[in-house]
């Protein structure tokens, strides 16, 4: 049985030094660059025995106050520590295979009908809709293309987001938050797989095991007409297909940003209106 929770207390610990948990930092070499085990079990007040039986896979179910105490420790946010009990508390059987999540027709025309650039996707990154003002804004935005696969593998990716180390580890992170402890997911094993061969900075950014959902946020594109654009982020749940996420990016109004994306819908409406005229 894969150690779920052993490599999360072991990436963790590595992230955090001493000076930051408020240790001294001895006269003896370090074999390892954060915490050592036995000093995360003197932090969380358990014995290093039982702290080391946790992270070996060894001993199973600790009680919340052990759970609290180590992400303590590890100085974890609520919502690494909420993750951190999911592992460490009892698994949930497996979940039959459900179809796969499709798009309502209500979403795709708000989709189609909102000024804005808007996308459909799943857990997995794949687009399922997007309007064609998003299409344009970004080649990782076509119906079909998976996010995560376009922005680490595509060479054009980091010229195209010019935050793309930032982005990047706020995508994989947001990807461990969807996913939560269902690490029995085939399809998933084969993306991080893949992924995981194909970039080096997927590889480092899975294994640093970091979980926060971005439901917000700045999004930065450099569009080859209009430029560089700085966009605003809001993510919400599809209601009734808890696999769904619908993403909708907007401006401040009259920014320099409102006003290039601006020029780029009209672009848009104008290729629109060529082809409804049968145009080449």
């Amino acid at each position: 049985m894969h150690n779920d929770l052993g490599d999360f207390l072991r990436a963790r610990r590595e992230l955090v030094t001493p000076a930051e948990a408020g240790l001294p930092p001895g006269n003896n070499l370090r074999r390892v660059p954060g915490l050592r085990r036995e000093e995360v079990a003197l932090l969380a007040g358990i014995s290093a025995e039982y702290y080391v039986r946790l992270e070996q896979g060894r001993d199973r179910g600790p009680s919340a106050q052990v759970v609290d105490a180590i992400a303590r420790a590890l100085q974890l946010d609520t919502e690494s520590t909420a993750y951190l009990m999911a592992l460490a508390g009892p698994r949930t059987r497996r979940r039959d295979a459900r179809p796969e999540p499709r798009v309502s027709p209500g979403l795709a025309l708000l989709l189609r009908t909102v000024n804005v650039p808007a996308i459909v996707f799943d857990k997995y990154g794949d687009v399922l809709a997007a309007n064609p003002l998003a299409q344009e804004l970004s080649p990782g935005m076509v119906p079909g293309v998976n996010r995560l696969r376009a922005l680490f593998t595509d060479p054009a990716a980091q010229n195209h987001h010019p935050d793309w180390e930032q982005y990047t580890a706020i995508s994989v992170a947001h990807l461990r938050a969807r996913i939560g402890t269902e690490t029995e997911d085939e399809r998933l094993h084969a993306l991080i797989g893949e992924m995981s061969l194909k970039s080096d900075r997927f590889r480092q950014l899975w294994a640093r095991h970091d979980v926060r959902t971005a439901r917000s946020g700045n999004f930065l594109i450099r569009h080859p007409l209009v430029g560089d654009l700085e966009l605003l982020i809001e993510k919400f749940s599809v209601v009734g297909a808890d696999d769904l996420e619908a993403l909708f990016l907007h401006t401040e109004p009259g920014s320099p940003s409102a006003e290039a994306l601006a020029r780029l819908a009209a672009s848009v409406t104008a290729d629109q209106g060529l082809l409804g005229r049968g145009q080449p």
